[in-house]
């Protein structure tokens, strides 16, 4: 009888572990993201102002979860010239993409709300941005993505 109770709470405390821990590893991976946009050296005339990082079903229909990471600039140079220098470290179609934010919110996210805590008065901010990918075993066991 001992044993039954010993296995029973065993399995509970593994049960309700792994549920909390898998929020958390996939809020690590998109932090992972985050900071890889983060240890790209910055082009000349730009200064970081802040960054972020979220998992969730962020955009698209259906269920997945995904991995964004961004970091919020303010630069002297244009757009073309920022997508141009940040092409450089494209390793594919997701990674390091460039836009500009006019306001707090972040556009290229559709369910949900991220936002910049940085006030946007005037031009020359831009978002970078990249997508992430994760274990899928965790992708599919993580609630949010559903």
């Amino acid at each position: 009888m001992k044993k039954l109770k010993l296995v029973g709470i065993l399995a509970a405390v593994v049960l309700i572990g792994g549920s909390l821990s898998i929020p958390l590893i996939n809020n690590h991976i998109a932090y992972k993201v985050e900071k890889a946009l983060c240890e790209i050296p910055l082009p000349e005339e730009t200064e970081l102002i802040e960054s972020l990082s979220q998992a969730g079903k962020l955009t698209g229909n259906g269920n997945g979860l995904q991995y964004f990471g961004a970091i919020l600039i303010r630069s002297e140079l244009s757009l073309e010239e920022l997508d141009a220098y940040y092409s450089d470290y494209r390793g594919n179609e997701w990674e390091y993409l460039v836009e500009t934010q006019e306001r707090q919110p972040i556009e290229v996210i559709d369910h949900g709300t991220l936002q910049f805590t940085e006030e946007i008065k005037d031009s020359g901010y831009y978002i970078v941005y990249s997508w992430g990918s994760g274990n899928s075993l965790l992708e599919e066991l993580d609630i949010r993505g559903h």
